[in-house]
């Protein structure tokens, strides 16, 4: 937890010390090692990059790092601490190593009130002399993200949108007060913004981003953010903040953000018998599934009781499609995936078949930052296919739009007709999307 989360947020940390901390999930639940993946393999991995600690390990420049671990610990082994100081070697000025001889993953040898491993007073030592300096002292600012619904401030920078969606981001930008200027390199970044409150508003801003020069006359009034948006090859300055209706830091995707703000669970009475009591329990396990992982209830209602005005600002998560789920017409009349009995309609593709099953987010269309998700089938053995799927679990990623069909129990990726992400715009012709037929 302390690796990902100074990893993801570095400028709200001074300092951070992990002890005898895993580095991420993925070396929590398995060992991968280097292979080639399928297009639709690359496209399902995009969604759990935001997990990746040692993608966003340039991040740790931001702040300090004290790393504690016994060498003998059998629960988390030593070589993750030992991998870590060796990925910070290469590039770190500010991290500092103790691996205590002979103690294991509870250790405690010293007189003083408190266990050791965890009110270490070296630690608090190297705490006590680090401070977050504040935006208005910083002058570069290197940061990476893999998701800007996830991580997308850095004190003045915001990167609001990608060009590529769910691959790493990159900035290098820094800040001359005295010429009123930002400067430096992008990489994966559609639109960004600087907050004005550091600059010299009422002067011209100079921009030099990507040998791209650009100067913006002054901003007074009630802006308070530059928006820079690409266009082609080039940067141009947006008079206007984008639309909450596009993708960005307030809502950017994956089905994971669809358990967000404060959700509601609405299943489907409009099907058959089977159909019907099926989004029901589906919906009642999944309520139990995050009540046991995340400490959290949900309400679950029928589509018949639910009312968009009476929810506002709430995700919704549908069970069932658009002729056994009332609520889908109420939420999804302008989305560009339609799941219907025996089809699935994405943009201009027409899917068939009644073992098809679709994974998907979209916004609310009655809401500057609510989302709908959808776990649906276009029949009963579509609809079922869904009960293996392990969204719900933490470490998961799955991408704004899955879509399997029953090949999948048997030959895994195979069976997934489609896997990808919504452009900026929520579209699909404008998104990135893997399909196999």
């Amino acid at each position: 937890g302390t690796w990902i989360l100074g990893a993801t947020y570095p400028d709200r940390f001074a300092a951070i010390g992990p002890s005898a901390g895993w580095i991420s999930w993925w070396s929590y639940v398995m060992e991968e090692g280097a292979r080639e993946r399928s297009g639709m393999e690359e496209m399902l991995d995009r969604a759990t990059l935001p997990l990746r600690t040692l993608e966003l390990k340039e991040n740790y420049k931001q702040h300090g790092v004290y790393i504690i671990h016994g060498d003998e610990d059998r629960s988390v082994p030593v070589e993750q601490a030992r991998t870590m100081v060796e990925q910070l070697s290469a590039f770190h000025k500010d991290f500092m190593y103790h691996e205590e001889p002979g103690a294991g993953h509870w250790w405690d040898n010293s007189e003083e009130a408190g266990i050791d491993c965890v009110d270490w007073a070296p630690l608090f030592d190297f705490f006590a002399r680090h401070a977050r300096p504040g935006k208005q002292r910083i002058r570069r600012i290197e940061f990476k993200t893999a998701n800007p619904g996830v991580s997308a401030n850095n004190n003045w920078l915001t990167i609001e949108a990608q060009m590529v969606p769910l691959k790493m981001s990159a900035v290098d930008i820094q800040f001359d007060p005295g010429q009123n200027k930002f400067f430096g390199t992008t990489n994966n970044v559609f639109r960004l913004s600087f907050d004005l409150s550091v600059a010299d508003a009422g002067r011209p801003i100079l921009i030099d981003l990507d040998e791209n020069v650009l100067q913006v006359e002054g901003m007074t009034g009630t802006h308070k953010k530059l928006y820079l948006e690409r266009d082609i090859d080039r940067w141009k300055h947006l008079m206007e903040a984008p639309g909450k209706d596009e993708k960005g830091p307030h809502r950017y995707g994956t089905l994971k953000d669809a358990i967000n703000h404060n959700v509601v669970m609405v299943f489907g009475t409009n099907g058959n018998e089977v159909e019907n009591q099926w989004a029901q329990h589906k919906a009642r396990y999944d309520a139990e599934v995050f009540w046991y992982q995340g400490n959290g209830a949900i309400d679950i209602i029928a589509d018949t009781e639910f009312e968009p005005s009476d929810y506002p600002d709430r995700n919704v998560i549908l069970y069932g499609n658009s002729q056994t789920n009332l609520a889908w017409n109420k939420l999804l009349a302008n989305c560009p995936v339609r799941v219907s009995k025996g089809t699935m309609r994405l943009g201009d593709r027409l899917l068939t078949g009644d073992d098809l099953a679709c994974l998907m987010v979209y916004p609310r269309d009655d809401s500057d930052h609510a989302s709908v998700g959808v776990i649906s089938g276009t029949g009963k053995r579509g609809m079922q296919l869904t009960n293996n799927l392990p969204y719900m679990l933490p470490g998961n990623g799955f991408p704004d739009c899955l879509v399997l069909s029953s090949d999948w129990a048997d030959h895994g990726v195979k069976g997934i007709r489609v896997a990808g992400f919504f452009g900026n715009d929520w579209q699909v012709d404008s998104g990135d999307f893997a399909f196999q037929e």
